[in-house]
């Protein structure tokens, strides 16, 4: 399973792209754009302390003591409205939730940085420093480069701000490492030079990092407004479409009060506990269960915002996940099932409710074949009508959830009379614009062997006789040698072409699609 991974990463858009278009934004692996699209803002790592900093969620819920519910009171369905508003204003094009180290931990791990005497702080610091910079994205694209170009792996990763798992596990290792020395190590002083081994005394290590800590919770308490406006991405056209924005922004800005209040005392309670402790008021069994219960407590609380009851749905309710829609009951209503549907009333290529009643050419997959995803930017999100009647898209549906038959589909399988040799990827896809795909066949120079002079379509015909994802079986019939084009995705590592139980040679063309030499007469291929 690795080595086929490995196989297939190569032909996906984890892999390096042969066109040549927009060549700064390419790697050898994901392009840049799309690698470093979910990029963390750099003052969005302050998320790590206070959770709603950035507001939470893209889509989350507000009480009906906001201003935005005051705003829109009025609305029947107000109630509603609140539980599913735009909160989130940081960059990143969407987000189920921050990325929430902990108050108490992160309160820990700078006590930490003070107080523990070791090489073990050192690394820790810079992996942690490293993993936030680097999930920074396309707001520090000189490290970003860096990483993209020349670190093994590392462009093949769909979203940089996945990097911060490795800070989500360094601050709390040396949070933690630093509340075991402090509980169980009778030494209460370093006096060294040296960067690695320098430290602070119990006491004053633990006063400067709740100074520092607390500190930036309790500014962001009092004074949320002294350094953001709140404006989201999407602000501006939600005021063109009539919301109240600057209620919506007012109520953003108390999300991060309220949180920022409710981070500040949890550190507060833990440098009460540690304090007593250094007093002599507690015992340090006593401080591991109450530090123990205050992060339990933090934590929970949190994560129950982002998964709780509605996340999770009884068996019987996913017996039918997707309701049919009249759009699919015209559809279903053609018996022949050998034909594909283009939907645009959903996101096409993120959606895979089309793809439970039909063939579909759209659906999601993190990582799409390269050919594939780069036939959907240059043609098919552009509706090139003639790249959809290759791919044999039988139905569109439209924004609407109108059904449009297009009665040029191509179907499964057709012979072409035009065989045209282009030079490389560029002038192969660039070609598709123009082409006739009933006629024509657009194939990459490499594949110059199977050339075949002329070719005559009006008399043969090839038809699909039995389907399985993973074995397709055809008949033609021909009066003379030619080449049939099948509307299936080319992918030569593990499928086979065979005419009456022999194994032959098959090609790519049309950018996606397979092609082969088809001798005449009858054939089972």
């Amino acid at each position: 399973r690795l080595s086929t991974t490995m196989e297939y990463g190569k032909e996906s858009t984890r892999g390096k792209s042969e066109l040549t278009s927009n060549i700064d934004n390419k790697t050898s692996g994901l392009d840049k754009d799309y690698a470093t699209a979910w990029s963390y803002g750099v003052a969005e790592t302050f998320t790590f302390l206070i959770p709603n900093f950035y507001g939470g969620a893209s889509q989350g819920e507000l009480s009906t003591d906001s201003e935005t519910y005051n705003a829109i009171k009025r609305a029947p369905n107000a109630k509603q409205i609140i539980k599913q508003l735009p909160l989130y204003w940081g960059d990143q094009p969407f987000t189920s939730g921050p990325t929430y180290v902990g108050s108490i931990v992160v309160f820990l791990f700078i006590f930490g940085l003070l107080f523990v005497k070791s090489e073990m702080r050192v690394w820790i610091l810079l992996a942690t420093i490293l993993s936030i910079m680097l999930a920074w994205g396309k707001n520090f694209m000189f490290l970003t480069d860096l990483f993209l170009e020349y670190f093994p792996g590392y462009n093949k990763f769909r979203a940089v701000s996945m990097i911060l798992v490795i800070a989500e596990f360094t601050i709390p290792l040396l949070g933690f490492l630093a509340l075991h020395k402090f509980l169980f190590d009778n030494v209460k002083s370093y006096n060294s030079s040296s960067l690695m081994s320098m430290s602070l005394s119990k006491e004053n290590a633990l006063k400067y990092a709740y100074y520092f800590v607390g500190g930036i919770a309790l500014v962001f308490a009092l004074i949320p407004s002294l350094f953001f406006d709140f404006v989201g991405i999407q602000d501006i056209n939600l005021e063109k479409n009539g919301w109240p924005v600057e209620a919506l922004q007012s109520d953003r800005a108390s999300l991060l009060s309220n949180d920022a209040w409710r981070s500040f005392i949890f550190i507060s309670l833990a440098f009460i506990t540690m304090w007593l402790f250094i007093r002599n008021k507690l015992k340090n069994t006593s401080v591991v269960i109450l530090i123990g219960f205050f992060i339990l407590l933090d934590m929970w609380t949190i994560n129950k915002r982002y998964l709780n009851d509605s996340n999770f749905v009884r068996k019987r309710k996913v017996e039918v996940p997707y309701k049919m829609t009249a759009a699919n009951k015209q559809i279903l209503k053609d018996k022949d099932p050998n034909f594909r549907v283009f939907n645009q009333s959903v996101s096409t290529f993120n959606d895979a409710s089309t793809s439970y009643f039909h063939k579909s050419i759209g659906g999601y997959h993190g990582a799409k074949l390269k050919r594939y995803q780069e036939l959907i930017e240059n043609h098919i999100s552009k509706g090139n009508i003639k790249v959809l009647n290759m791919l044999n898209a039988k139905y569109i549906i439209n924004k609407s959830g109108v059904v449009q038959e297009n009665r040029n589909a191509l179907g499964n399988a057709w012979f072409v009379n035009n065989f045209q040799l282009v030079s490389n990827a560029d002038e192969e896809i660039l070609a598709l614009n123009t082409f006739d795909p009933r006629n024509d066949l657009i194939v990459d120079n490499r594949f110059k062997e199977y050339y075949l002079e002329n070719l005559d379509n009006t008399s043969n015909n090839i038809n699909l006789i039995d389907y399985k994802p993973n074995y397709l079986k055809y008949k033609s019939v021909s009066n003379i040698n030619s080449i049939a084009v099948f509307s299936e995705i080319f992918y030569d590592k593990g499928w086979n072409a065979y005419i009456n139980g022999k194994l032959k040679p098959h090609f790519r063309a049309n950018y996606v699609l397979r092609a082969m030499q088809v001798p005449k007469g009858e054939n089972i291929i």
